[in-house]
């Protein structure tokens, strides 16, 4: 075997790689294709051909892997380069090589799987399986993890309308990403076996009964098989999506004065029982705002039966927070402070000073705030603000499920992705909303600057959404997941285990299966040695 990919493996590896980003959001619809992702994941588990020439084939499968990811990853997320270049000011080389240098980074960690695959890959088909699925699992731990992480375009995306879909309220994105790179190995080892022999037609009855069965479920998910009324009460909703152009947000003289007359008079003439604004909608702290701008919509929403959620920008003793704040009568001012910042965005990680001094960003060491914060009650609902990615990060929103009395109903997302034009990364950001909904069955409310707004129901399924890039108003409503006259609040086994335990479990799982590999690749050289060493 060679040590290093030929060309055309490496073209292929690349394409495989683009394939499976144009797999989480359809260039053009932006459609979810939960099929391609598993096809492109295949096409990669059959270059890294396990079981043959260890001693060479760790280094070319970790350049196949390696090839893969960095197509994957700079094709998913080349729109940071808008951010940098059209809105940060970066020179257009720079913010190319800023865009390729994280996806090449990130790329590591599966070229490291790719290559352990290789190297300890067994013969046995299932046992190949559960070893590149549990490396695939720790590489997309690692990613998600590592310097804040940044998980966004993990495979398990494009599942939230295929039959592993059932799999999140179970183990999450993370959980259905192994799942898709088991299949994925199976059918690479099915191909790869005689089409007339026993093992390739048990490897493909294997993985059609694992789609069918995963399939039914969904069917049950949707609501299929329950017929059961539930008493949730029922949300009315008007999300406010202002359309205001990122160059302009923050000139005072231009959007700054645009969006707070235009939010200040939808919050005034909205209807519903909760308005929502989007992120740092009202762009200025409460100091700058004009005077009794802030106090006059307390004073509208002191009296009757609305409330409303703002994103707001405060600033206090302890500094900056990118924050919401929560007015609704007979209740005091409601507050969230976002957790998880934006590097580079909201916070300048070591060493990358003079990677600012480039950029034309308006930028400010903001404030965190705690992982788990009390929600917003309201209409007999508890509200559970996110803002930006913060809804990326399912652990972190899990963690307020720890106490299912007071586990969120409902999730509001309080968005501004005009930093990435209208392009798929608005797709995808809709998708991850979806698969939280999955993770935890709770509607997930999207309030956007420029898109996707929308509500998604507890299925994960969109029922209401706005035309992006409009100015606009979306009403809806919402039904609240989590009253039981019965049992109590109920939760999915995923925000059961991950509320107490983290990503842990998943961490401690992929380890014992690469640990067991290791021992038995160890023993295996073992064996060779000794039977070298007989006469």
């Amino acid at each position: 075997m060679r040590a290093h990919p030929n060309v055309l493996q490496a073209l292929v590896a690349l394409a495989a790689g683009l394939a499976q980003a144009a797999s989480l959001a359809w260039p053009g619809n932006g459609a979810p294709l939960w099929w391609l992702q598993l096809a492109s994941l295949a096409v990669l588990a059959w270059l890294l051909r396990p079981g043959a020439g260890r001693a060479l084939a760790w280094r070319r499968g970790a350049l196949i892997g390696g090839l893969f990811a960095m197509a994957w990853l700079a094709g998913t997320l080349w729109w940071l380069f808008i951010s940098m270049h059209v809105y940060g000011g970066l020179p257009a080389p720079l913010a190319v090589a800023a865009v390729l240098g994280l996806a090449a980074f990130m790329a590591s960690f599966y070229a490291t799987a790719a290559g352990l695959f290789c190297h300890l890959a067994p013969g046995g088909t299932l046992s190949a399986a559960l070893l590149f699925a549990a490396l695939w699992l720790l590489a997309e731990l690692v990613r998600g993890n590592l310097w804040t992480g940044l998980p966004w375009g993990a495979g398990g995306y494009a599942h939230v309308d295929g039959p592993l879909s059932p799999l999140a309220r179970w183990g999450g994105v993370y959980g259905v990403g192994a799942v898709a790179a088991g299949v994925a190995m199976l059918a690479a080892q099915a191909r790869r076996a005689h089409l007339r022999s026993r093992r390739a037609w048990a490897l493909v009855l294997a993985g059609g009964a694992l789609l069918a069965a995963a399939a039914l479920a969904r069917h049950c998910a949707l609501g299929a098989c329950d017929t059961t009324p539930r008493p949730e009460p029922v949300l009315s909703l008007a999300l406010l999506q202002g359309n205001i152009p990122q160059d302009e947000k923050f000139q005072p003289g231009g959007g700054v004065a645009v969006a707070l007359e235009w939010y200040a008079d939808a919050l005034r003439n909205a209807k519903a029982d909760l308005v929502v604004t989007p992120e740092t909608a009202l762009p200025l702290v409460p100091g700058r705002l004009p005077p009794g701008y802030l106090d006059g919509l307390r004073q509208h929403y002191a009296q009757g039966s609305q409330a409303a959620l703002l994103g707001i920008p405060l600033n206090d003793a302890q500094g900056y927070s990118n924050s919401v704040l929560g007015l609704s009568p007979g209740m005091a001012l409601y507050r969230y402070d976002k957790h998880h910042l934006v590097p580079f965005g909201e916070f300048i990680p070591p060493f990358f000073k003079w990677f600012m001094a480039l950029l034309r960003i308006p930028l400010g060491d903001f404030g965190r705030g705690a992982v788990v914060q009390a929600p917003f009650e309201w209409a007999g609902q508890r509200i559970a603000p996110n803002i930006c990615y913060e809804d990326l990060f399912g652990e972190e929103l899990g963690a307020r499920f720890a106490d299912p009395a007071w586990a969120p109903t409902v999730f509001v997302n309080f968005s501004n992705i005009a930093w990435f034009g209208n392009t798929v990364a608005i797709d995808q950001h809709l998708h991850i909303s979806r698969m939280r909904a999955l993770e935890f069955e709770r509607p997930m409310v999207r309030a956007t600057n420029t898109g996707a707004t929308a509500i998604i129901d507890y299925r994960g399924r969109v029922t209401h959404q706005l035309a992006r890039h409009t100015r606009g108003v979306l009403t809806g409503t919402v039904q609240g997941r989590g009253f039981d006259a019965h049992s109590g609040s109920a939760i999915t086994p995923y925000a059961w285990w991950v509320s107490r335990w983290g990503l842990w479990p998943l961490w401690i799982l992929g380890a014992v299966v690469l640990a067991i590999a290791a021992a038995a690749q160890r023993g295996l050289a073992r064996r060779t040695r000794r039977s070298a060493c007989m006469p």
